[in-house]
């Protein structure tokens, strides 16, 4: 079987910017909740059997108390807000099994989830559907890959090694020298993509690398610049990493059949005459019937 992992934050967010608005009888801004349910749905028409779908409940999460400049929710847009716990709602309604979030992230259940597919031998691929940096750490070979769902690149180990310089155990240092804007953490001044990944794909962590009277048998222009960086803000360094560091460890799920599809519960036949989408009920409802029969 194949096990689908779905970023429900950044499909949520994808989708607000990329569809009409729509609101409900009560005025609340829907069109983007719509827009993700109808897109699990084709992934199930699809032949998707187990998904699991992860959201950022509260925005905001530990990683805050390490780094004050790190992401919130401050500055999103309130009608996007809004509609991530009904998006919660609804997909488990439809039948899907949602992490909702809240000292942890999205990401770190899905690199959990992951992790524990993975080790499940009945598991032949596991796809983590996110365009998301971050997710690259938890590819394993072409067996943990990720999906990114609007222009349909799989990234397995290679992939990873083909965009970043590095594979998926050297990410976390990779972003720690070179920032990640989207979290909201600098790196470290001097080092870029190219330099990164030069160093970091023939020492692998930021230990490793000489701090002090070392040679680098890598061709980095700037070499002793950019030590001089590293050193002079190794703590921040560190710290960086452990922002990108998803804890692969926590405990999401005890096995895959949590995420097998049966089908939609009865409150989604409300909730989605409610989005006027009656439609989306009538497509569970058929699937499930030729899945069951």
């Amino acid at each position: 079987m194949d096990i689908h992992l779905i970023d429900g934050t950044y499909e949520l967010f994808r989708h607000f910017f990329a569809v009409p608005s729509a609101r409900d009888a009560d005025g609340a801004e829907v069109g983007a909740m719509r827009g993700v349910l109808s897109s699990l749905m084709y992934l199930l028409e699809g032949g998707a059997t187990h998904v699991g779908v992860a959201t950022d409940h509260v925005i905001e999460s530990f990683r805050n108390d390490l780094w004050p400049g790190y992401k919130t929710s401050a500055g999103v847009d309130p009608d996007l807000l809004s509609q991530f716990w009904p998006l919660e709602a609804a997909a488990e309604a439809m039948g899907v099994r949602v992490w909702a979030m809240v000292e942890l992230e999205a990401d770190d259940a899905l690199a959990a989830a992951a992790a524990t597919a993975a080790a499940d031998p009945t598991v032949h691929r596991v796809f983590i559907c996110t365009p998301d940096k971050d997710l690259a750490q938890s590819v394993v070979g072409d067996r943990v890959v990720t999906l990114d769902r609007r222009s349909g690149a799989v990234r397995d180990e290679g992939g990873v090694r083909d965009r970043f310089g590095v594979g998926p155990r050297s990410i976390p240092d990779w972003l720690a020298l070179v920032g990640d804007s989207a979290d909201g953490f600098p790196g470290i001044p001097g080092w870029g993509e190219k330099s990164a990944s030069k160093v970091l794909a023939c020492y692998e962590h930021l230990e490793q690398i000489p701090r002090a009277g070392g040679t680098w048998d890598v061709a980095v222009r700037g070499a002793d610049r950019l030590a001089s960086a590293l050193i002079g803000q190794w703590e921040d360094a560190l710290l960086f990493r452990d922002l990108a560091t998803l804890r692969h460890a926590a405990r999401v799920m005890g096995s895959v059949e949590e995420l097998r599809w049966q089908g939609p519960r009865p409150e989604f036949a409300e909730i989605c005459a409610r989005l006027d989408a009656v439609s989306l009920f009538e497509r569970a409802e058929r699937l499930a019937a030729r899945r069951q029969g």
